[in-house]
């Protein structure tokens, strides 16, 4: 199953990694990895209905003391100062730097991403919330997405990244604003390449969103997709998202593959679905999810975290941005987030 906002998807019918499928008929759920898979699974039934009520004891997540990381702190804080060197030897204004949390899941037959789900409604509610079940072709995803990668509607496409982190507005610096523009020129590249000439443009820059426990600055970049232009050739240009790799992408995605040691996988990807008969879509870029990695002897729980590194990046601060972004997720996958906005003891 697929659970988008009000939209419930059942009846699997087929799934590929083809995205000219995308374009077909039916309605698809997508799942692009950071490096690179796809998996778009075409539903037999698409429902409206609203994300139900918590059930008590349906979700067992890790204890808060269980999650490690891929990068502590020490080795985070040293990538920040190794991109900043790479800033000033001219090789990239800005790279995403990120890190993958695990713990194991302590009830792995009865780990239920959809009930995660439905915590993460209450605790921690998001535009671009969403579950994609799929056991056994490996994603069972849940994430509580707060930034739209791509939104479609017959030949209008629309972007909205992120850039710029804090808890309230006025922690908002300089760095964020700067930060902002220049992954909107990358996008406004990344779109220029499927869009009609001249028809990109940036309705909004840099507006302040109030999310649960911080705020973001986001902006929107919209464009007419060009005659030809599919979704093979959409997503080609644009991914993996500018707001998470960073600029010139090419460089930046150099950067992430020397520092970071552990794949994103679908963290920093594009989830969503595709609307095939109706020409709409909606993915969103794959922060804030949490993802089940049945892989190895010890079923784990995965979640990323990450920020995104210029000059004028303060290590220790990037640190804490990354503590930022994870801490209401963790206490709400780990059953310690009360309704009341607390951290239960």
């Amino acid at each position: 199953m697929a659970r988008f906002g009000g939209l419930v998807a059942s009846g699997l019918r087929d799934v590929t990694s083809d995205p000219a499928a995308l374009g077909s008929s039916g309605f698809w759920a997508v799942c692009a990895g950071f490096e690179g898979s796809l998996l778009c699974a075409r539903f037999d039934t698409v429902r409206t209905a609203d994300v139900p009520a918590p059930v008590p004891g349906a979700w067992r997540g890790p204890a808060a003391g269980d999650w490690t990381s891929s990068l502590d702190r020490a080795a985070y804080t040293a990538g920040v100062r190794r991109i900043r060197s790479y800033i000033a030897a001219g090789e990239v204004y800005q790279a995403n730097l990120c890190r993958v949390l695990s713990a194991p899941l302590p009830d792995p037959a009865g780990a239920d991403v959809d009930a995660l789900t439905a915590l993460l409604a209450r605790g921690n509610p998001a535009p671009y919330a969403g579950t994609i079940r799929l056991p056994a072709h490996g994603v069972e995803i849940a994430t509580a997405s707060p930034e739209l990668f791509l939104r479609r509607d017959g030949r209008t496409v629309e972007s909205g990244p992120i850039k710029g982190t804090g808890r309230t507005e006025a922690d908002l610096l300089e760095k964020d604003y700067a930060e902002n523009v220049m992954i909107v020129d990358l996008v406004r590249n990344d779109l220029g390449r499927v869009c009609a000439t001249g028809s990109v443009t940036v309705p909004d820059l840099c507006a302040v969103e109030k999310h649960p426990g911080l705020v973001h600055l986001v902006s929107t970049v919209r464009g007419r997709l060009a005659e030809g232009a599919g979704w093979p050739e959409i997503l080609a240009a644009a991914f993996p998202p500018g707001s998470v790799t960073g600029a010139p992408k090419s460089s930046a995605l150099r950067i992430i593959g020397e520092l970071e040691t552990a794949p994103r996988g679908p963290y920093c990807g594009g989830i969503g679905w595709v609307d095939a008969d109706r020409a709409t879509a909606s993915l969103a870029v794959g922060i804030r999810t949490f993802w089940t990695d049945r892989s190895g002897p010890t079923p784990l729980l995965r979640f990323g975290t990450g920020a995104g590194i210029t000059w004028g990046s303060d290590p220790e601060r990037e640190w804490a941005e990354t503590e930022l972004k994870a801490s209401r997720l963790l206490a709400v996958a780990s059953g310690t987030y009360e309704a009341t906005g607390r951290t239960a003891p």
